[in-house]
């Protein structure tokens, strides 16, 4: 039961980094297409500020992600930080 609560974390926080990304692209799109359109009339710092935000959950997702393997290695028996990816 818990290994499936573990899983569906994992892919939870997975879509939530892949919807920010996609979210990122389509916000530089759509300044792009707006910038082109209004010219000096454009809200530059507003999109700065929104693309700043998203960079802000990213990392929560990111830090998300490292907590829940630190938890599930320590639950494991295993010290965090002494794992190697191969």
């Amino acid at each position: 039961m818990v290994e499936s609560a573990e899983k569906e974390a994992r892919r939870a926080l997975a879509r939530l980094r892949r919807a920010m990304e996609k979210g990122r692209k389509e916000l530089d799109a759509l300044s792009g297409a707006i910038r082109h359109a209004e010219g000096d009339d454009f809200p530059l710092d507003a999109y700065e500020g929104v693309r700043n935000q998203m960079d802000e959950i990213l990392d929560f997702v990111g830090e998300e992600g490292r907590r829940l393997e630190e938890k599930l290695l320590q639950a494991g028996g295993l010290e965090p930080g002494r794992v190697r990816r191969g």
